[in-house]
């Protein structure tokens, strides 16, 4: 045998012994079918029975030093960035953290935790919506709107609205990332715990689980059991999943008999004394959870990312194996029009197959589409498209699901009024795009 012979024998088997996670996943065309915009600036009215305090939102929304310090005068904070002045009458409806198609046109949308922290969402309402794109004006119609609350005390911590009746939830309870329709009922992800909690149709909490699996008590520093210590020379606290790096993903079996929520971010292994890594790859666990016995599984399967700074936006199931996953960059804005500072490079969602793992349970990827090259040759996009190339290049874009055997749907959280990525000095839209991307959806 040849040198040559040789050395691609060896390839051969190395590529068999790593198994499916071995082969580099294909890239797949994407065009633009249809493109529909909510307005950044679309409040929702708190219900009647809410806290008279909740009519506002953004008090604590202030910045450098007036971080955490309460302003109570209407649009007394000044964005620069965005000309958009807060605290708001309302509650803000948007960005979108999840999305699940229901089958007649209409979409399950969750806004997530209110202005990105723990610290400034207390009056910022924990909801989700139904909402219809029309895809022939553009526009995003809001069919219903649901709040979340406690009235049954189910929440076994101390909650802002504590001492209220129906005990409505907010962005400093919880940061809902991920939502999924089981019978009549909805599940959310969310990220302080990292927790899994059910609410009714109605949006009545009927059940919180923590996150422990094989034995492993998953927690952030948001955690409710996470307590700082009481001066410098005492021990932190230990925590091993990362400030927002919780359940950001959430898909539900075909026949909706289990959860399988991911992290955002690799935990920290603190045998190891690191990020968690398989195969030289930051890694993802994705848990399996049962609807009906309302308990984690000891099975842990593993996304890999392509880089320890990305994140994961969105995972939805498209058939029995196969899922939908958004991975994606930090970076805003369009590098084609030369203002953004980090512009958006890396925007892709991966097809995966769950049923194909490594030795070491990662998960395998199929192929992929480039939100930051997909074709728009009927110029279909109200904005974005230069040279027939549309671009989705917001910062997080955390809503993905298949609309049918040919076309999936995508959307931005908006992360209102911070983010800048559609146009500069323009706080962003929440855009709702379908693709058609019938090859990449029936890869195998």
């Amino acid at each position: 045998m040849s040198l040559r012979h040789a050395f691609l024998a060896g390839l051969s088997l190395v590529a068999i012994a790593t198994g499916a996670s071995a082969a580099e996943p294909r890239q797949f065309d994407a065009v633009l079918s249809q493109h529909a915009v909510l307005p950044a600036q679309s409040f929702a009215v708190p219900p009647a029975d809410a806290p008279a305090a909740l009519n506002i939102s953004g008090r604590y929304t202030g910045t450098g030093a007036d971080f955490g310090r309460r302003f109570d005068q209407l649009y007394s904070i000044f964005d620069e960035k965005t000309g958009i002045a807060r605290p708001f009458a309302g509650q803000p409806v948007q960005g979108f953290s999840g999305i699940r198609a229901l089958g007649d046109g209409t979409y399950v949308v969750l806004t997530d935790n209110g202005f990105g922290a723990k610290a400034n969402s207390a009056d910022a309402m924990i909801m989700f919506h139904i909402v219809k794109p029309d895809w022939t004006s553009g526009r995003v119609e809001i069919v219903k709107t649901i709040f979340a609350k406690d009235p049954n005390r189910v929440v076994p911590f101390r909650v802002v609205n504590e001492n209220t009746d129906a005990r409505y939830l907010t962005g400093a309870d919880f940061d809902p990332e991920s939502i999924q329709k089981v019978g009549d009922n909805f599940w959310i992800g969310d990220e302080f715990g990292p927790y899994l909690f059910e609410v009714a149709a109605d949006g009545t909490v009927l059940s919180l689980k923590e996150t422990v699996v094989n034995g492993v008590t998953y927690r952030s520093p948001d955690n409710y059991a996470v307590v700082m210590p009481g001066g410098p020379d005492k021990p932190m606290p230990e925590f091993n999943v990362r400030r927002s790096k919780g359940f950001e993903g959430m898909a539900l079996s075909m026949d909706g008999k289990t959860l399988h929520p991911m992290l955002e971010g690799a935990p920290w292994d603190a045998k190891a004394g690191k990020f968690l890594e398989k195969g030289g790859k930051s890694v993802l666990p994705i848990f399996d959870f049962d609807v009906a016995s309302k308990a984690f599984a000891d099975t842990v399967r593993y996304y890999p990312l392509e880089d320890f700074g990305n994140a994961i936006g969105d995972f939805n199931m498209i058939d029995a194996n196969r899922a939908l996953v958004i991975e994606r960059d930090g970076g805003q804005g369009d590098a084609r029009e030369g203002w953004a500072e980090t512009p958006a490079k890396f925007k892709r969602i991966y097809l995966i197959d769950l049923s194909k793992t490594d030795a070491d349970g990662v998960v395998r990827k199929i192929g992929f589409i480039d939100l930051m090259g997909i074709k728009d040759p009927n110029a279909v996009a109200r904005a974005g498209t230069k040279d027939g190339v549309f671009t989705f290049p917001f910062e997080t874009i955390e809503n993905v699901d298949r609309i049918d055997e040919n076309h999936i749907i995508v959307a931005d959280d908006n992360n209102f009024p911070f983010s800048v990525g559609r146009a500069q000095g323009k706080a962003d839209n929440n855009e709702f795009i379908v693709l058609e991307v019938g090859d990449f959806l029936k890869a195998q």
